[in-house]
């Protein structure tokens, strides 16, 4: 009998409400994950140490120019550290946690972030790619895929001052979707008639575990729209581009390989871990001189933005956040006035 399913009961609201980003196949692992925490079959707490220990973050360097590591490794979700600690992966309450410590300490000059990740809940990816982008300004923020960087992993890293991946990685799969089992056939042959009670007008949608309606289908059609253009539009700040090129130029949906990633600009150069660490430690408080780097990211709205913003956005040299946050909202004001 499971020991108390109910305590996960929370995580699988959150698995079905909420849009997700992350490639298909792991999609279907976390259910099953999902299935043995409900049943009781909680894992050995060695192992739970074993994955909160790969998850910390560690430093090489000296005293002055440290080098801070923070390893994003499996599924990514906020406010899910209990599935984490007995599943693998992270959170992104965690990895803001991580990236603000190493920000705070001054010995810290730079920070890889050590990924290996098929991504996960849309749900704080956006709030996470700020926190990057803040640190950006600051630090050099170097995002290794090491050696799979994608989806809801790949969007907040949009927003590193450079992206590298080893020459075996995949990396992209920008893109957003969810899903809705229609069971009444099951359910009919089961010999089961599910009626559903429900205040508000769309309260009850799909619960009767039949199709859905053309309404609830144009609804979650929306919060994934909402969600992928989200996604786009902090890639393409991040990145230095404009919102079409991510649509059209960057995989549309698809994980690249390392060479077609470099070629179409979700990267900007292939190098292993190890000669990525090497690298930095050469010149650990360099900032490195890539086109996310010098030009800090343009403003981009739903729309095209026009040029003179574009070259407006890139004449912002080093600004503190504060006065970056402010040239962001005046710009964004006026290309929707335009």
């Amino acid at each position: 009998m499971p020991r108390n399913p109910g305590r996960y009961d929370h995580l699988v609201a959150f698995a079905l409400d909420h849009p997700w980003a992350i490639t298909p196949s792991m999609r279907g692992i976390i259910a099953g994950i999902l299935v043995h925490r409900i049943a009781g079959d909680d894992p050995d707490q060695d192992v739970i140490a074993a994955a909160m220990e790969a998850r910390a973050t560690r430093t090489v360097g000296g005293t002055e120019d440290v080098v801070a590591i923070i390893p994003i490794g499996g599924v990514i979700a906020p406010r899910m550290n209990l599935f984490t600690e007995a599943s693998g992966g992270t959170t992104f309450d965690a990895l803001t946690a991580q990236l603000h410590a190493a920000m705070a300490d001054p010995a810290v000059k730079t920070i890889i972030f050590d990924v290996d990740s098929p991504g996960g809940n849309a749900a704080g990816a956006s709030e996470f790619a700020r926190e990057v982008l803040r640190a950006r300004t600051q630090k050099r923020i170097i995002a290794q895929s090491n050696h799979l960087l994608a989806s809801a992993a790949y969007w907040p890293m949009a927003a590193a001052t450079e992206i590298v991946a080893s020459p075996s990685s995949l990396v992209g799969s920008i893109g957003v979707y969810t899903l809705h089992d229609d069971i009444s056939e099951g359910l009919a042959k089961l010999g089961i008639k599910r009626q559903v009670f429900a205040a508000g007008k769309y309260k009850g949608e799909g619960a009767d575990g039949g199709p859905l309606s053309d309404d609830a289908k144009a609804h979650i059609q929306d919060l994934i729209d909402g969600a992928y253009n989200r996604f786009v539009g902090d890639v393409a700040k991040g990145r230095g581009v404009k919102p079409s090129d991510v649509r059209n130029g960057f995989g549309q949906g698809r994980a690249l390989s390392a060479e077609a990633a470099l070629e179409v600009g979700l990267i900007d150069r292939i190098a292993t871990f190890q000669e990525t660490l090497a690298r930095v430690m050469k010149s650990p408080t360099t900032v490195a001189t890539t086109r996310a780097a010098v030009d800090p990211p343009p403003v981009l709205t739903d729309q095209e933005p026009l040029a003179a913003t574009s070259q407006e956005a890139r004449a912002v040299r080093d600004p503190s956040f504060a006065e970056f946050e402010q040239r962001v909202l005046a710009l964004e004001l006026k290309g929707l006035q335009s």
